[in-house]
């Protein structure tokens, strides 16, 4: 080899040495990224999140482009009761990927836990609607309604309520949030009319309500008394006043009731909820052909009421028309489920034609809805409530 040739050979290798070692040295480095990764999710599988979190750093040191590296260290530590520790983390992996909506979550629940409340907040307000998982949503949903509660916003809170209530139903947290938050809009309604209009026919409506709630049934109708005294035209006042009139045991006072009932349709003729009730009077009364043609106007102006679609379906059976009654008593328990009178009812019918096994179902369903409603009654005479859901129903199941 001549010497030119070896020095050109030379300056090549001289040339190529650097590069090599830096593609060696990032061979390296990703060696080191894929098996901090590989341990990591290892230790994830096997549920072990405190050994996972060193990987998780370890390889966030290496590439802290990582945006699935960040989210799942952030995740990690905040669960870890380290939210300060997780709030980097999950800033990083929000910011180089901001569809990342549960991690801008988790980011905001972190921060209030490190009493950034502030921006916490306006990290939860973004991912909230954004969110699909019901269960995180309410976590975060319940979060907000806190911050606002504390805040004295009520307005707010029952705007994320509403949203919690569609995404959670059935939630007990979910609902105790919704009962506190009402409760809470209640009285500050309450206070806000009373100052604005002590002696207003509403104040007196307000006034009723809170009586009945609190079972003081002979407060409630002396203050709807001085209601209609005050604006006999108030809407819905008579109806109120006839409900409450109708759960007295005194004949003389469930007559006054019929009245009310009466002055509700003067004023509102198609008072469908009065029509109903009259026609339940009349066929309490023995009334058979009054009583079925109220009930028939009830359910052509509420086709969904169940009840009177089962008071109908009482007084074509009372009439001989079970054919006809059927399809209404089928059409009563698609439309309330669990009221018992109704499936009470279609068990008796579908038995009288020999329908032996719907027959069957349906007592089924009577017997474990009557047995609710009566938990329920016990239930709400402690806190001296009578809701109209459960209002006592039990002649017509005789």
């Amino acid at each position: 080899m001549s010497i030119q040739r070896a020095i050109v050979l030379g300056g090549i290798g001289l040339l190529l040495s650097p590069a090599l070692c830096f593609a060696q040295a990032a061979n390296d480095k990703q060696s080191q990224i894929e098996e901090h990764s590989r341990k990591a999710q290892e230790y994830l599988r096997e549920k072990q999140p405190a050994l996972a979190i060193p990987e998780l750093q370890a390889l966030v040191a290496l590439d802290p482009e990582s945006v699935e590296a960040q989210g799942d260290l952030g995740v990690l530590l905040y669960f870890q009761g380290q939210p300060a520790e997780a709030i980097p983390h999950l800033r990083a992996a929000f910011e180089r990927q901001p569809s990342l909506v549960k991690i801008q979550g988790v980011l905001g629940l972190a921060e209030l836990s490190a009493l950034d409340f502030e921006q916490g907040r306006k990290d939860l307000e973004a991912a909230f609607p954004l969110l699909a998982e019901p269960k995180f949503k309410v976590r975060v949903g319940l979060e907000l309604v806190g911050l606002y509660t504390q805040n004295g916003d009520l307005y707010e809170a029952a705007r994320i309520v509403v949203q919690l209530q569609k995404a959670a139903p059935d939630n007990p947290e979910v609902l105790y949030a919704a009962y506190r938050t009402y409760s809470g809009l209640a009285g500050e309604s309450m206070l806000a009319l009373s100052l604005a209009a002590p002696d207003s026919a509403q104040m007196h409506q307000l006034l009723a309500h809170e009586d009945t709630r609190q079972g003081n049934t002979t407060g409630a109708i002396a203050q709807y008394r001085k209601a209609i005294a005050i604006d006999p035209h108030l809407p819905g006042i008579h109806f109120e006043l006839a409900e409450l009139l109708q759960t007295s045991a005194d004949e003389t006072v469930k007559k006054d009731a019929e009245q009310e009932y009466h002055a509700a349709l003067l004023e509102n003729p198609q008072n469908e909820k009065s029509i109903l009730r009259l026609a339940e009077i009349d066929a309490r009364k023995g009334n058979t052909e009054q009583s079925y043609k109220e009930y028939t106007k009830a359910v052509e102006l509420q086709p969904a009421d169940a009840d009177a679609k089962l008071g109908l379906a009482k007084t074509l059976i009372e009439m001989n028309q079970s054919d006809k009654a059927l399809p209404l008593l089928e059409d009563a328990v698609k439309l309330e489920p669990t009221n018992a009178t109704a499936h009470y009812r279609l068990a008796t019918l579908y038995r009288k034609i020999g329908r032996v096994d719907d027959a069957k179902r349906e007592m089924d369903l009577y017997k474990k809805f009557k047995e609710m409603k009566e938990k329920l009654q016990a239930l709400y005479k402690e806190l001296q409530v009578q809701p109209k859901e459960i209002r006592a129903n039990e002649q017509d199941e005789q």
